[in-house]
């Protein structure tokens, strides 16, 4: 583990919006909550995050319906601040970043991201101390892409790969230009999609720092095995 970076213009606080309900998993509880070896993918998530020396702590957006998270450990942890998040992720992401005011730079990752690698979000980091913008976690897109014909599922062509990046997690960015960013994208109604999407809208280009493609998102049941089997390996 690094020493940390404690200079106040390299601050960092993670958002993990945590709201959503996951209905592509067909589980009885939201997907996030779903337990591997003992911890629910959630705490896996934060678990990677306040492991860095340089994360100082992490803000939950939640669910004010959320009967779940209360129950956890990571609900006592002094590193870890709850929030209400909002109908949409965009929402669920703004809110943290209102409790986060002592970060200059914030990281934002998936709930159901468990699988994060140190060395990736090093990387990542390390954005602070030459970029103005920030970036995210990408991974280069590998398989053949197609673009179906509108409303039936046949192709319609084959999209150049050339250039392509799977969008990942975390994403960071510093704090009062993201808020800026996501705010007008909001008022204006723009289709935030992730946080550098926001930025996107808004002129600027954010950087790609190439990830590991393992760390995934569960989203399906077959992602929950697959999360399981990475995190096995892990020393």
């Amino acid at each position: 583990m690094s020493a940390p970076d404690e200079s106040p213009l390299f601050s960092v606080v993670a958002v993990v919006p945590a709201a959503g309900v996951g209905s592509r998993m067909r589980s009885t509880c939201p997907k996030q909550y779903l337990s591997i070896d003992g911890k629910t993918i959630l705490e896996h998530s934060v678990a990677a995050l306040l492991r860095h020396a340089d994360v100082e702590r992490v803000v939950v957006s939640i669910s004010p319906d959320d009967g779940y998270f209360y129950n956890l450990p990571l609900a006592n942890d002094p590193r870890v601040q709850m929030v209400y998040g909002g109908a949409q992720r965009a929402d669920s992401v703004f809110a943290g970043l209102q409790a986060a005011t002592d970060a200059h730079w914030v990281l934002v990752h998936d709930a159901a991201r468990p699988c994060l690698h140190q060395d990736d979000l090093s990387n990542l980091l390390a954005l602070r101390h030459t970029s103005k913008v920030g970036g995210i976690l990408a991974a280069p897109v590998r398989d053949t892409m197609k673009r179906a014909e509108a409303g039936i599922n046949s192709i319609a062509h084959t999209v150049d790969r050339e250039a392509l990046w799977h969008a990942l997690t975390p994403q960071l960015f510093p704090r009062e230009l993201l808020m800026m960013c996501l705010e007008r994208a909001l008022n204006e109604g723009a289709n935030v999609t992730d946080e550098a999407s926001a930025l996107e809208y808004c002129g600027y280009h954010p950087l790609l720092v190439s990830g590991r493609s393992d760390n995934i998102k569960v989203t399906r049941p077959e992602d929950f095995a697959l999360a399981q089997f990475y995190l096995s390996q892990r020393t």
